[in-house]
């Protein structure tokens, strides 16, 4: 019979300390390949995924991401209207739309939205809430109310040329006091303005047209935005306190050739 032999107790020890070493390796390479594993496998961010993007909707072969709010938008397009063939329809929020009331749709802004619309041809304003989507036409940007459209003189002609700037959007109403309003819009009478003069993809662009505003304007600067799928470098200038001088400081930077300008809250 054959009696295994006994270690040395040194050759012992070693034999037991490469065990530990290959058992510690096995556990490493394991770990490592969950780590991997986990990454290739990991879900891709969407811009619906980001917190406060709500889910993005198709229309036709085209796709629009509503943004997450509507904080410094501002935008300029054709505006149209819509009536009597809509009255008493649900609306993409789930309200009943009523032809009367001074509503409007729009493909991205947040719902109860309070957009300020300035028709350019007439210079008439109203004020607006967004409570649908639309419009699904081409080279339109808003959809408005016959009431709306009334008060801003474009019912006869159907569409014009318009301005819309964001107020602010639905807030909570104080629960001790029923005649609290159940909104809360942006003060754009008083404040801190600036004014915009171009927004780019690319930073070089952006800091290309700010050396040349640099040359004759003061507080020229670059803030940075993104709408959940890619950034934007937008050229604001000025710091203007209230929103009569920061139109004063738009129509001179538009007559000096920045046709694009506009004046924003900050």
């Amino acid at each position: 019979m054959n009696f295994p032999v006994p270690l040395h107790p040194v050759a012992a020890s070693f034999k037991s300390q490469i065990k530990n070493i290959w058992t510690l390796c096995g556990v490493l390479i394991f770990i490592g390949f969950l780590v991997i594993f986990n990454h290739g496998c990991s879900k891709v961010s969407r811009p619906d995924d980001l917190i406060g993007y709500p889910k993005p909707y198709t229309v036709g072969e085209k796709q629009y991401q509503p943004l997450a709010h509507s904080r410094d938008f501002h935008q300029r397009g054709i505006a149209s209207w819509y009536g009597a063939k809509f009255h008493g329809r649900t609306t993409s929020n789930g309200e009943i739309y009523d032809m009367y009331s001074m509503t409007a749709a729009h493909k991205t802004l947040p719902f109860d939205t309070y957009v300020k619309i300035r028709n350019l041809k007439n210079g008439k304003q109203v004020k607006v809430r967004i409570n649908d989507r639309g419009p699904f036409v081409r080279g339109r940007i808003i959809d408005i109310s016959y009431q709306a459209a009334k008060k801003l003189g474009i019912v006869t002609a159907g569409t014009a040329p318009v301005e819309i700037t964001a107020l602010g959007s639905m807030g909570k109403a104080n629960s001790r006091s029923k005649s609290n309003p159940p909104w809360v819009p942006l003060d754009y009478d008083a404040g801190n303005f600036s004014i915009q003069v171009g927004a780019f993809s690319t930073w070089e662009n952006a800091e290309r047209l700010k050396r040349t505003l640099e040359k004759s304007h003061a507080n020229v600067r670059i803030t940075v935005c993104g709408n959940g799928y890619e950034t934007f470098y937008r050229v604001r200038v000025g710091k203007c306190s209230s929103l009569k001088q920061a139109l004063a400081y738009e129509r001179i930077l538009i007559q000096n050739g920045y046709n694009d300008a506009f004046a924003i809250a900050e």
